[in-house]
């Protein structure tokens, strides 16, 4: 039942209402704006899950032309209606002209929606700014609403999200899925890859058929964790790069706080299903871990989600969080390669086949205890002494690399240690 309005916006008691004067006549034109252009019953509506939307992914959206819009035009001549921002699609330093949704009346015309960030000016001079829906009702909000959660989770599947905590708050970055990395890719001992694959593609097969055939709860948690340099985020871009699934990074910093663990948690929850990496987990800052843990134990909290937590150091992790189930179900050591490992990682550094099989394995037997980054700067030094002097030259090299890695490992590192669930 619509009820009439006690304060229109046209009211003549401005003269006691002076901040409701500010208000009321921007809304007031962009009401005209609408009704001119699409006759309707207009009113706001309130969304507050929509700033989400229009501060992060509705101008991802419009850029990539996956919605629909028109311009109605912008709201103040005094603001900007055009901005330059980096070119993150090529190498080096490079920028581009781009239209920027702030301060400009949007319209969808396919679900009778608009909105608009609007600017509104104070007695000092300054701004304050909020964004606006406007619908001809909340059924027709909702249903925008929620075909743009399903715009989002079909763009993210041919990209990563990164979300990295910063002073200023949630940071967020979307980037290509960049070159392929194949689960054959991947070297690691067979048994660890097929465990670790069978449980992701369960769990995304048929909407997680096999969890409800089962009755199972429908998420699910592991932790990766070995010495720095040996594949885990190899490890995790082969995963998320080869799943029908959006996936979002977040880094967790000095800066990470309840804010932004629920901004995760609920950015992923509504993607779901999906996979959430979070990476370095023993970077959590000691007086948020309470909270951390309570957020995974929520009820109704990562359904549909699959969650990968990776460290380089194990023991640095609160127990609560690794001994409980629930948490985390499984823990995998991702150790350093073996030497059937490295002999087949030198193979396939070789593209240029300047190694003899003789080189390979000799390589291969000297060089345990190094990571596989290790072995990749190992392979640079090589090939640069060849490139330079025409010489295949490797037995110092593997010498001082061991030497780093003694110095790196020693009383901070034990390669025996284990984790329990």
């Amino acid at each position: 039942m619509n009820l009439p309005f006690l304060i229109p916006s046209n009211s003549e008691k401005y003269e006691k209402l002076p901040h409701f004067q500010n208000y009321a006549v921007v809304i007031t034109a962009i009401f005209e704006k609408l009704h001119h252009h699409s006759p309707n019953d207009w009113k706001i509506v309130a969304a507050d899950d929509f700033l989400t939307y229009t501060e992060t992914m509705l101008p991802e959206l419009i850029q990539q032309k996956k919605i629909l819009y028109e311009s109605l035009g912008h709201i103040y001549e005094t603001l900007p209606v055009e901005k330059i921002q980096p070119d993150q699609s090529t190498a080096g330093f490079s920028v581009h002209r781009a239209e920027t949704i702030d301060n400009q009346l949007l319209f969808f015309p396919e679900y009778q929606i608009a909105t608009a960030k609007i600017s509104y000016y104070v007695a000092t001079g300054a701004t304050w700014s909020e964004h606006t829906l406007f619908a001809p009702s909340a059924e027709h909000a909702k249903h925008f609403i929620e075909e743009l959660n399903n715009l989002q989770r079909e763009s993210m599947k041919t990209s990563i999200t990164y979300l990295v905590d910063t002073e200023e708050g949630i940071e967020k970055k979307t980037y290509g899925l960049g070159e392929q990395i194949e689960r054959s890719d991947v070297l690691l001992n067979e048994q660890l890859k097929n465990d670790l694959y069978r449980s992701i593609d369960e769990f995304f097969q048929d909407d997680g058929a096999f969890f409800k055939e089962y009755g199972l709860p429908y998420k699910r948690g592991i932790l990766l964790y070995g010495s720095p340099g040996n594949g885990k985020t190899t490890l995790v871009r082969s995963i998320t790069g080869t799943t029908d699934a959006p996936v979002i990074y977040w880094q967790i910093t000095e800066f990470t706080g309840s804010h932004s663990v629920q901004e995760v948690f609920s950015t992923a929850e509504r993607l779901a299903p999906a996979i959430l990496v979070i990476e370095d987990m023993d970077s959590m800052p000691e007086h948020m871990r309470s909270t951390f843990l309570n957020t995974l134990d929520g009820v109704h909290v990562r359904d549909g989600l699959f969650i990968i937590g990776t460290t380089n150091y194990p023991e640095r992790i609160d127990p609560a969080l690794i001994n409980r189930a629930g948490r985390f179900d499984s823990t995998y050591e991702i150790t350093s390669p073996t030497k059937e490992v490295r002999k087949e990682y030198i193979r396939k550094l070789d593209s240029k086949n300047i190694l003899e099989d003789s080189h390979v394995l000799d390589i291969a037997e000297n060089t345990k205890g190094l990571s596989i980054s290790q072995l990749n700067e190992l392979y640079m030094s090589i090939a640069l002494t060849y490139h330079y002097e025409g010489m295949i030259i490797y037995e110092e090299r593997i010498k001082q690399l061991q030497k780093q890695h003694r110095k790196a490992t020693r009383n901070d590192w034990d390669t025996d240690s284990s984790i329990g669930f």
